[in-house]
Order: structure tokens, then C-alpha cells, then sequence
């Protein structure tokens, strides 16, 4: 088996969610001349750097034209060796990195018929604990106003989350402020004003109050705070029993991280920001962070997140895979979820209930109750729908050229 050419394709899947920038996921297919193909996905559908992404993938797609899929070991290491900017890493270089693995761990289980968690040591995990993701941005297909503001916003958006099963739920108090719109002056770095202290604290105690003592409630600070105001929000809301307090700093620092974890009494969390093994082993070694988050679609394909999932079990650490993709992340994040010990729950973003993102693939895999059965599909058991490749902006890399469609 051969791989004969790779389609790089930008899904035009909306604009699921317009207060968090444009939705443009990049989608990988690898093709075989036994006519098999597999999909990944460059993990840059939001912020900005799709482009980037989109391009980085075409560059390295001409390093494995020719190439057994089967090898993924030594294709990843290629990838990484021979690029020369394999070896320095980054958000765009590991994403393109990662699109390719996912798409050649696709063909493997495809070609022999199993889904890709049986080929990485079968299930150790299903019906997979899963929590309602971001709901700052309010939750549910349907849900209107995306700027959540008042405690009352608050707790309103705990109760419908938990009629849909959940009982763990992930929230950002600190991106808005306490004005109308959720702008104007907000300073969240350095030594707080007590407002922006009071009104973080006062929007989780409504998420308390409405979830009852026993919902979990995970802290996300996007990395927007600094050791310092970390540190005041994090002593500032302990009481209230936070699962996880996630991204308080820079998400490379491990030595903010560190200092935050020693003096906060809540578990620390991060890792969609941290890339491959080599990425990560500061943070295992100083003990900075308790639950770790690999993005599959980041952090250097399955491949890479089974060997940093591994890491983090010698070192105490849990899993929660990072995911806010297209259907194609999810899918993936779930075959390495299925095999792991240290798995601890399951991400579902609120821009995962879109409709139209959700209709650009084959499956529409949803959690009932709060809780997601592992897909026994062969490979990665997702792809995107014909209807959506005619609709893709496509690049197609073959052994002599590459052309647009």
C-alpha cells in the first residue's frame, strides 16, 4: 500500500458561534492506491492561523507521497527530522504534523478492519464522563445570547446544562466583564481590583448554588491571567470545591504554573497550548500540573498523545483530552480516551452542538446523559460527507504537482 495523494481541504462549515471569531476547520484525507483514504484534522478551526495550518500541511504532505501509511512511526519521525522545522516545533508545525498522523492511523484500522483504540491496546474505558464545555458562551443548539454576564446568567445556564445530562461543567468567569456587553475596562493581569475579584467570584458561587454540592465545576482562564491575579482568583473561589482550575497562566510557564499550584488548593490544568513529549516535560517533571489536555490535532497526532498520555501516568497525572474541532477532532479524541487508565473525562464544547458543523460528517456522535459511547467503527470512525468535499476548498498533492478544486 502506497499513499498517492493528499487533499488538504478547508471545510465551510459556519460560523458556529460569531463572538469567538470565524469557524474554518482544515481537513486532511490521505489516499491510497488500494483505494482506501483516511481523514485528520489541522487543530487551527479557530483564532487565527487556519491559513497558516492549511499551508503547513500541503508542505509536508509532499514528504510522504510514496510512502507505506502503515509506517506511522516512521513517517512522524520524518516529518519531525527532515523538515527541518519539524524539529522547532510550534503551534502550525505540530498541527500539520498531527493532521497527517490522524489521517494515517485512520487508514491502519480501515485496512484492517478495527477501530484505531484496538490497535492502541484495546478499551479500557466507555461511556465516557463527559462535561459541558464553555458555557460563558451560554449552552444548547438553540441558545441565544452568547455574553453571559449577570450570577443570574449564571446559574440559568448550570440548570439547562445539567437537564441535558451533565454533571460537570467547564466555565471562563474572567473573559467578560461586569459591563453590559462584557467589554470595556477589565484588567485581569497583575494585582486585581476587587471588582473583578467579587464578580468572579460571585458568577461561579450562582453556578454553585444552582448546581448543588455535587456538580463538578472546572475554572478555565484561558491563560489570560498571570501568576499573580491567578493566584487571588484561585484562593478567592477554593470554597466553592472547583474540579480543576485550568490555563491560569502563560501556558508554557511552568514555573507560573508551579508557583500558582502552590499556593491555590485546587488541582491545575493545562496543555491545549503544549505540544509533543518534549513540550510537556517540564510541567510532568516540576509537578506543575495535575490534569494534562493534549489536543490530538496539536500536540503531533495520536501517535504523540498516546506517548504524552503514557508520560502522564508515571507522573500522576490525568487526562482530559482538549477538544473544540470539527467532528473529526472529537472522533479522534475519543479512540485514544477509550485506551487510556488515566483518562478522566471528556470535553464536549459548546460549539460541538452547531448543526451545520455537526452536518459536514458521516456521524453525528452526541453524549446522552452526559455521557459519549466509544464509536467501533473501523479506523477513526469518522469522515467527512461527499456533500462537504464538493463544498471544500481543496489542494490536492500529488508525487509532481499540486492543484486547487
Amino acid at each position: 500500500m502506497k499513499i498517492v495523494s493528499v487533499d488538504v481541504m478547508q471545510v465551510p462549515s459556519g460560523n458556529a458561534g460569531a463572538s469567538r471569531g470565524d469557524w474554518s476547520p482544515v481537513i486532511v484525507r490521505v489516499n491510497t492506491d488500494e483505494g482506501i483514504s483516511g481523514f485528520g484534522e489541522v487543530g487551527l478551526a479557530y483564532g487565527k492561523g487556519w491559513r497558516a495550518g492549511y499551508g503547513m500541511v500541503q508542505d509536508f504532505a509532499e514528504v510522504i507521497i510514496g510512502e507505506d501509511p502503515r509506517n506511522i512511526e516512521l513517517i512522524w519521525e520524518r516529518i519531525f527530522r527532515t523538515t527541518f522545522w519539524g524539529l522547532g516545533g510550534g503551534t502550525v508545525v505540530n498541527a500539520a504534523i498531527s493532521a497527517i498522523d490522524i489521517a494515517l492511523w485512520d487508514i491502519k484500522g480501515k485496512s484492517l478492519g478495527v477501530p484505531v483504540w484496538q490497535l492502541l491496546g484495546g478499551k479500557t474505558n466507555d461511556n465516557l464522563r463527559t462535561y459541558a464545555s464553555q458555557l460563558q458562551f451560554n449552552w444548547g443548539e438553540n441558545a441565544g445570547k452568547q455574553t453571559l454576564i449577570t450570577p443570574e446568567e449564571y446559574a440559568e445556564v448550570t440548570r439547562v446544562a445539567m437537564a441535558d445530562g451533565y454533571d460537570c461543567i467547564k466555565v471562563d468567569p474572567v473573559i467578560f466583564s461586569d459591563r453590559e456587553d462584557g467589554k470595556g475596562p477589565w484588567k485581569i493581569t497583575g494585582p486585581l481590583e476587587n471588582r473583578v475579584i467579587r464578580t468572579v467570584r460571585d458568577r461561579l458561587a450562582a453556578m454553585r448554588e444552582a448546581g448543588g454540592p455535587d456538580l463538578d465545576i472546572i475554572l478555565e482562564n484561558h491563560g489570560n491571567t498571570d501568576a499573580i491575579s491567578a493566584i487571588q482568583i484561585g484562593k478567592a473561589v477554593q470554597d466553592l470545591r472547583i474540579f480543576y482550575y485550568e490555563e491560569p497562566c502563560h501556558p508554557l510557564n511552568s514555573k507560573s504554573m508551579l508557583e500558582i499550584r502552590n499556593n491555590v488548593d485546587i488541582p491545575i490544568a493545562a496543555g491545549e497550548r503544549i505540544y509533543t513529549r518534549f513540550g510537556y516535560r517540564p510541567f510532568l517533571e516540576d509537578r506543575s500540573i495535575h490534569v494534562i489536555q493534549p489536543d490530538i490535532c496539536l500536540c503531533g497526532g495520536i501517535t504523540e498523545a498516546k506517548k504524552i498520555c503514557d508520560m502522564a501516568y508515571a507522573y500522576d497525572c490525568a487526562v482530559q483530552i482538549h477538544v473544540c474541532g470539527s467532528p473529526i477532532s472529537k472522533a479522534a479524541a475519543l479512540q485514544i480516551e477509550a485506551v487510556i487508565p488515566n483518562f478522566l473525562i471528556h470535553e464536549h464544547h459548546q460549539r460541538a452542538l452547531n448543526r451545520e458543523s455537526r452536518a459536514t460528517c458521516l456521524y453525528d456522535y452526541q453524549p446522552v446523559n452526559g455521557r459519549y459511547a466509544v464509536p467501533d467503527l473501523p479506523g477513526i470512525g469518522q469522515e467527512l460527507t461527499p456533500e462537504t468535499i464538493e463544498r471544500c476548498s481543496t489542494v490536492t498533492v500529488t508525487r509532481s504537482k499540486r492543484y486547487m478544486s
